[in-house]
């Protein structure tokens, strides 16, 4: 006797974005915006989605959300802009997620 299993990928989409001060320390609860980009090459979605960084320095995103959207078989990869700050201070970055992995980028504050 055997059984038929579903094919479908269980692993998450997930996003880490690690955000450092000026002086390389990792920052708690900063707030982090991801922003998809549309000019991309393919075109990501029209997405947004925000969090604050936990003790560890970083926020986390389930991206399968965006994936639902988009469309995971056709779209299995977008593209971001990352945004982060905390009192007045912040920094920019850019990453790209695949459905069912975990991606990570670190934003740096600039000033």
């Amino acid at each position: 006797m055997f059984s038929i299993g579903s094919c479908k990928n269980k692993n998450p989409s997930i996003l880490k974005v690690y955000v450092r001060s000026s002086d390389n320390v990792l920052v708690e609860d900063a707030s982090v915006i991801v922003v998809g980009d549309q000019k991309s090459t393919p075109a990501t979605i029209a997405y947004v989605d925000s969090s604050k960084t936990n003790a560890s320095g970083f926020a986390e995103f389930n991206m399968q959300t965006y994936f639902d959207l988009a469309g995971e078989k056709e779209n299995p990869v977008g593209n971001f802009d990352v945004i982060a700050f905390k009192n007045g201070k912040g920094g920019e970055g850019v990453v790209r997620c695949k459905v069912h992995l975990t991606a990570s980028t670190t934003v740096n504050f600039l000033n």
